[in-house]
């Protein structure tokens, strides 16, 4: 049994972009396995008009990759990430985003450094990918630029992610939710908190990469500013949101107002990045307080 071969349930959240999910479901059916796994995709659709079902079924009947549609009702990235759970199969769970592809060996590059380190997940690097030339500002900022790290490197929760990584499925109870539904942000974070917490080890596989499709609606400043705003609150819900963190935010959101005119003398680029780390902490220290600024359950566009 131990040289049997493992089996990867690929896990992939969707709303309401069909044209992604094509163009993902394409890239993921062509993986290099080396005859070293077999593997399957789940589809949850967390659109309660089934939108993704049509495109889902016609792309499985000519798929000689096993293609499982399921949905989630209730518009909750947690709540799709746990229907995906429950209808993964095997030994390994891979999550990639719907917005995202893979290059050819990125299964292959997770699996075998989860088996060479024995380790409880592996996740690997998300690169900005742009079909149409954004603009200067966006390019020269730090905004959808993520961190890499050398292969092996162990990852702490902070910077974890779901939109690249391969997990074993012993992670994850029969009829837990192992992603809160109360985080409409951050979810995959509070996941890999509570999992490092209870000493399970993440590494980083830098040779794993899958790209973002970071299309011509997310270069607004308005859509970028939403979502920090979202993501700081959702970090209020942290249990690791302490007294400390909270006089941070207070003292860094007149401080970051202040630098923001001498921000933007600089380029900008540079008072884009100043604004965005002054909306994360507003919006942790409005949550505080109650307020909701940003009303819907994601912000795409």
């Amino acid at each position: 049994m131990a040289n049997s071969v493992k089996h990867i349930s690929v896990c992939v959240c969707t709303y309401k972009r069909p044209q992604l999910l094509k163009c993902l479901l394409s890239k993921l059916v062509v993986q290099d396995t080396n005859g070293l796994f077999t593997f399957s995709i789940v589809v949850a659709d967390n659109d309660h008009l089934r939108s993704a079902e049509p495109l889902v079924s016609e792309f499985s009947a000519l798929s000689s990759v096993h293609v499982l549609y399921c949905a989630e009702p209730q518009q909750s990235i947690a709540l799709a990430r746990n229907k995906c759970i429950q209808n993964a199969s095997g030994e390994f769970v891979a999550f990639i985003d719907d917005d995202e592809f893979p290059s050819e060996y990125w299964l292959l590059n997770l699996f075998n450094t989860c088996e060479k380190y024995q380790v409880d997940g592996v996740l690997g690097p998300v690169m900005r990918h742009f079909d149409d030339e954004p603009p200067k500002w966006l390019l020269k900022s730090s905004l959808y630029k993520r961190p890499r790290h050398p292969t092996g490197f162990v990852v702490g929760w902070m910077e974890a992610r779901t939109g690249n990584v391969l997990l074993r499925k012993r992670l994850f109870t029969p009829d837990g939710q192992p992603f809160k539904p109360e985080f409409r942000a951050g979810e995959d974070q509070d996941f890999f908190r509570r999992m490092i917490t209870e000493h399970h080890v993440f590494i980083w596989c830098d040779e794993a990469v899958v790209y973002e499709l970071v299309p011509p609606g997310r270069w607004k400043a308005t859509v970028i500013l939403r979502r920090a705003l979202l993501r700081g609150a959702t970090a209020r819900l942290q249990p690791t949101c302490s007294t400390m963190s909270m006089a941070k935010s207070v003292i860094a959101v007149p401080v970051y107002t202040v630098a923001l005119p001498v921000a933007l003398l600089c380029g900008f680029h540079r008072f884009m990045t100043l604004l965005v780390k002054l909306c994360d902490h507003l919006g942790k220290l409005l949550a505080a307080l109650n307020i909701n600024v940003v009303k819907e359950p994601y912000v795409t566009e």
